[in-house]
């Protein structure tokens, strides 16, 4: 028998167009592992949202793997550490991976190429980071041309199937216990909800998919409304490369006659990885140097605004709405995380970077990537970004939206209001006690947000 190759599985927990699985199995007996690694990403280690959902998606990968007559292999610590230490315990040289692009997986990646023989592929994107690039042989930092470019080598590939078997090593290295890992919530178990919304694994990404296809004509007006269901919800499926995004293009785009839009959504998460690739302290960094001058509120003044803000206690119903939904499902309406997003960062002058924070810990979706461009875009501080002094309205943008019947599922102290007064209880005189007070007016907000702008250009 020849020797066994390591297959290091991360944000790629399928076993369908997988590109490492894939060559792995032609070469002989494959050991699948998987490393909850806190080490290697440092501040940017896996929020608390989406370790309960990576739980439930290991559990449905090994369930596929041993369907194949394999299994997989957990293991807890510093990546390149288990890898070379698996490889010792069981004589694999070969590594197989995905290539990821969050900087402390390149980091990882650069380190376990050191000592294995480490075979990188692609399938994380519709388009590796740097392959398109503009005319000056530089990456693209604007959207709009990095699309147009973009749909110029699209479609991607066709999707291949899973290996039909895996074959094992001779003997298993050991495993660590799923359970052990203490993934999920228990005390409180403020998860108790995400099961009503989602299905992790490759299955649930699937029928995701195949549930969405119907509805792939109406996305470009109901991606807007948070009252429907109007979006795919398959962030969380490609974060954890549940289904690739090759596999989700070719399945909507065959059964949609218009599915341009949504199509650029997954243009937009390739966008968003091209920029972590070119700018890796996207998350942590302003990528416009100007906004280092912003004279955002202290934390000691403003602390209880951004307590208001997470616990959806700020006064605006649309906000409020979005924020529980966040805590309550692990995910938030597009259209209203652009609000919510807008509210912190304008109307209470807080750092964007506080938003991405509690985004990164209480969001199933969690993407670096994504996270960082999109917070970075409300903000107006990232390399293609709205303009700081386009101030959303809250108040506007909610019966614009059509949000009444969202706000009255989540902010229950409303629901007896009408489409009116729902959106602003305040204006209509048919606040609630129970409801609390706006955090801060709108015109008062948006005087000091733009008085600190100019003080930050001056």
């Amino acid at each position: 028998m020849s020797d066994p190759v390591i297959l290091w599985f991360r944000q790629d927990l399928r076993l369908s167009d997988q590109a490492a699985l894939a060559q792995a199995a032609s070469e002989g007996p494959v050991i699948p592992v998987y490393i909850l690694d806190d080490a290697t990403p440092k501040q940017w280690k896996m929020g608390s949202a989406q370790r309960w959902w990576l739980h439930h998606s290991l559990k449905s990968l090994d369930d596929s793997l041993r369907r194949k007559g394999s299994r997989l292999i957990l293991r807890r610590g510093k990546s390149v550490e288990e890898l070379q230490r698996l490889s010792r315990e069981t004589g694999a040289k070969r590594v197989h991976a995905l290539a990821h692009y969050e900087p402390w997986w390149r980091n990882a990646e650069k380190a376990v190429a050191r000592d294995l023989d480490l075979q990188l592929h692609g399938g994380m994107l519709l388009l590796p980071p740097g392959s398109i690039r503009t005319s000056g042989g530089k990456p693209y930092q604007i959207y709009t041309p990095f699309a147009r470019a973009a749909m110029q080598h699209m479609p991607p590939a066709i999707a291949s199937p899973a290996p039909a078997e895996i074959a094992s090593p001779h003997k298993w290295p050991k495993s660590e216990s799923l359970d052990d890992w203490d993934l999920l919530p228990s005390k409180p178990d403020w998860a108790v909800h995400f099961s009503d919304d989602w299905s992790p694994g490759e299955a649930g990404a699937r029928q995701n998919v195949a549930s969405f296809m119907d509805e792939a004509d109406e996305y470009d007006t109901a991606r807007n409304l948070p009252s429907i269901e109007g979006t795919s919800r398959l962030s969380p499926h490609l974060h954890f490369g549940e289904v690739s995004p090759a596999y989700v293009w070719h399945r909507i785009s065959d059964a949609a006659t218009s599915a341009t839009t949504f199509l650029k959504e997954l243009l937009w998460r390739d966008y968003a990885h091209t920029q972590i690739w070119a700018f890796p302290a996207y998350g942590s960094q302003n990528a416009r140097a100007g906004f280092d001058r912003m004279p955002w509120r202290d934390l000691r003044e403003a602390g209880s605004d951004l307590a208001a803000w997470k616990q959806g206690q700020t006064g605006y119903p649309i906000v409020d709405a979005g924020m529980r939904q966040l805590w309550t499902t692990g995910w938030m309406h597009n259209r209203v995380r652009m609000i919510a997003a807008s509210f912190l960062i304008k109307h209470l002058l807080i750092d964007w970077r506080h938003g991405a924070q509690w985004f990164w810990d209480t969001l199933v979706d969690a993407s670096y990537a994504n996270n960082s461009v999109n917070w970075q875009w409300v903000a107006g501080s990232g390399v293609d970004a709205n303009l700081f002094s386009r101030i959303m309205a809250p108040l506007t943008q909610s019966p614009k939206f059509e949000a009444a019947d969202y706000i009255r599922r989540w902010v229950p102290e409303l629901v007896h209001l009408d489409d009116k007064a729902i959106h602003d209880p305040d204006a209509f005189e048919a606040r609630p006690r129970s409801y609390p007070p706006k955090r801060v007016g709108h015109r008062e907000a948006r005087e000091r947000a733009l008085a600190a702008y100019r003080r930050s250009r001056a």
